[in-house]
């Protein structure tokens, strides 16, 4: 089927949101090229599970489009006319499966030598989406914490090595209360600048005690969901012609109910946990890649206001098949190895933090728990410099936003 012969009942299965926002544009999903059109619907199709800053940016883009002059429309579209798919790609089911079709569509174009023509065709599209949606100002300047260590007594190597050149290196800082004075600054924030997923509290471990103005996501607190997708994992690939494609398509057909979960809690947020199970790698089964992945979606996807992440001890190495069963009964941990992931993992969080909108004046903290140690990342403080002043956490994270 050509997105031209589109009809309303061939979104009958779309969730009811996504359903009422493709019919109130039909007219112009009609127009849009087939070489494009499912790389739009598979945002679409997940609409009732965006969070809001990704429904904004549907609703921006697709009203965007609908505005164009036939001429404009042209200008942006025509370099996906001109790439030319197969019939069984144009007689696949694009409509209900949009993301299938675009890994079938990517082996085609890399086939067919049109690989190039497409990547050009998308990056020139989306800048000139960009260009279209003008940044709004925020209302506070966007704030990211880090801790790790969780765990760790004593460790004479150098940490924050990746960061220490674009921030001030503290050496004397109070770690009495630390992750409570953290956690109470992130709760203010919330309370002052109230936002649905604007404010975010993830953990590796059991999360400590928090304000309900954070959204919360822990490791221990997905353990059920983990432990039914590792069985299911282990039962599926037991199964003849179970390869990892095909691994990996069953997993994107889960649900959150398929794991146990989902029963009258947010929808959109249980969506997020089941897709960082199911899309990220190790997270399933370490909890610093858990962390590490769950921080770099919040910010790509909800894009918050304030994040504060806390990193926990994840299980030694052992053999992939024994982790995945969980043989073996009680799991050993690697605090210091999960130390070094988590020092990474702190420079990924900055990274990410700084694709988003007001990165130059965003501020980023990250601690060494339960030692002197932390780095701020700020507009108002020096780069590259090392401070001895004995502050505590709180007094530090003020003075970072001051």
């Amino acid at each position: 089927m050509l997105p031209r012969a589109l009809q309303p009942e061939n979104f009958k299965a779309y969730p009811p949101e996504a359903r009422t926002l493709v019919l109130a544009h039909m007219e112009v999903i009609r127009q849009l090229p087939i070489t494009f059109l499912p790389s739009l619907l598979r945002e679409v199709i997940e609409y009732d599970f965006k969070f809001p800053r990704e429904r904004e940016a549907i609703d921006k883009e697709l009203s965007t489009i609908a505005a164009l002059s036939p001429s404009k429309a042209n200008e942006w579209f025509e370099p996906f006319q001109a790439i030319s798919i197969s019939p069984k790609l144009e007689n696949l089911d694009w409509i209900n499966s949009p993301a299938q079709f675009i890994e079938q569509q990517s082996a085609y174009l890399w086939s067919t030598h049109q690989l190039d023509a497409f990547r050009k065709a998308a990056t020139d599209y989306g800048n000139r989406l960009q260009s279209a949606f003008p940044l709004q100002p925020l209302p506070i300047r966007r704030l990211g914490i880090a801790i790790i260590g969780q765990g760790v007594s004593t460790y004479d190597d150098p940490l924050f090595r990746n960061l220490r050149a674009h921030g001030t290196y503290f050496t004397q800082i109070k770690p009495q209360n630390g992750l409570n004075l953290l956690l109470a600054a992130a709760a203010t924030r919330a309370d002052a600048h109230p936002a649905p997923f604007g404010h975010w509290y993830v953990d590796g471990a059991a999360a400590a005690e928090h304000s309900p103005l954070l959204t919360s996501v822990s490791y221990q607190a997905m353990q059920p969901m983990r432990a039914a997708l590792l069985k299911d994992i282990q039962s599926e690939i037991k199964r003849p012609g179970m390869g990892p494609e095909e691994l990996r398509t069953y997993l994107a057909r889960l649900n959150p109910s398929d794991l146990g979960a989902g029963g009258g809690g947010n929808a959109v947020l249980e969506r997020f946990k089941l897709k960082i199970l199911t899309e990220g790698s190790g997270t399933q089964i370490f909890a610093t890649a858990f962390a590490q992945w769950t921080t770099r979606e919040a910010l790509r996807r909800a894009e918050p206001l304030t994040l504060l992440v806390r990193f926990a001890p994840r299980q030694r190495q052992r053999p992939m098949n024994e982790m995945l069963s969980n043989a073996g009964g009680d799991t050993e941990i690697d605090p210091v190895g999960s130390l070094v992931d988590a020092d990474m993992g702190a420079y990924y969080h900055w990274i990410n933090q700084q694709r988003l909108p007001g990165f130059d004046q965003s501020v980023f903290l990250v601690w060494f728990e339960g030692h002197n140690q932390a780095l701020v990342i700020a507009p108002t403080l020096p780069r590259g410099t090392q401070s001895s002043s004995a502050l505590d956490l709180g007094q530090l994270l003020t003075l970072a936003l001051s």
